[in-house]
């Protein structure tokens, strides 16, 4: 069986189940490379050097910044950022049905399979899926990963479910800025027609 990445409850009205979460897509085959020395064939190491005054920072010097101006930081220890990590209910609740063709792809993140945990949880796992499909609507709800709080659409996929993490507003950038262009119609199609400058405007 393959290995989760995380587990906890679904839940439905009064209707709950533990379910566990898998990677449905894996970066294992991409091929990576190292940066090698050309004349000796060895690996390179980076070293971190202070910007101003080019000496190497040890690791324990080494702390995150925040930019609030340009050339001005505020820093940042690891423990700041635990303190604000979200704690996980370990609980994925179904807010809220719509139908799956209403949510723009653009929007769509990783994509997870949801099935259940135990022979305990199918039952009411299957009562869920069942009830997705009858009225072919997909179910969104939220979940925290890596104490991040996600948006996650579920789908019935077989006999489990297709879970896909979706982006927020702000993190999609807007459409119009890249599709400001000038269309005319030619032979009834519409195509783009750059606009003249130079000698070919006059």
């Amino acid at each position: 069986m393959p290995r989760s990445s995380w587990k906890g409850y679904l839940k439905l009205s009064l209707v709950s189940c533990a379910v566990a979460l898998y990677n449905a897509s894996s970066a294992s085959e991409r091929v990576s490379f190292n940066t090698l020395n050309r004349k000796t064939g060895n690996r390179l190491k980076q070293n971190l050097v202070d910007s101003v005054s080019g000496e190497p920072v040890d690791t324990a010097d080494r702390v995150k910044g925040y930019q609030v101006a340009k050339g001005q930081y505020v820093m940042v220890e690891d423990a700041d950022l635990e303190a604000l990590k979200i704690e996980s209910t370990r609980t994925i609740e179904i807010e809220t049905f719509v139908p799956a063709a209403e949510i723009d792809e653009i929007y769509l993140d990783s994509p997870y399979y949801l099935a259940p945990d135990d022979k305990v949880a199918e039952e009411a796992f299957a009562v869920i899926r069942e009830a997705m499909t009858k009225k072919k609507m997909a179910g969104i709800g939220r979940i925290v990963l890596n104490r991040r709080e996600r948006m996650l659409m579920l789908q019935p996929r077989e006999k489990g479910m297709l879970a896909t993490t979706l982006r927020f507003p702000y993190e999609v950038r807007q459409d119009a800025e890249y599709f400001e262009r000038e269309w005319t119609s030619c032979g009834g199609e519409q195509i783009y027609c750059p606009p003249l400058r130079g000698r070919d405007a006059a």
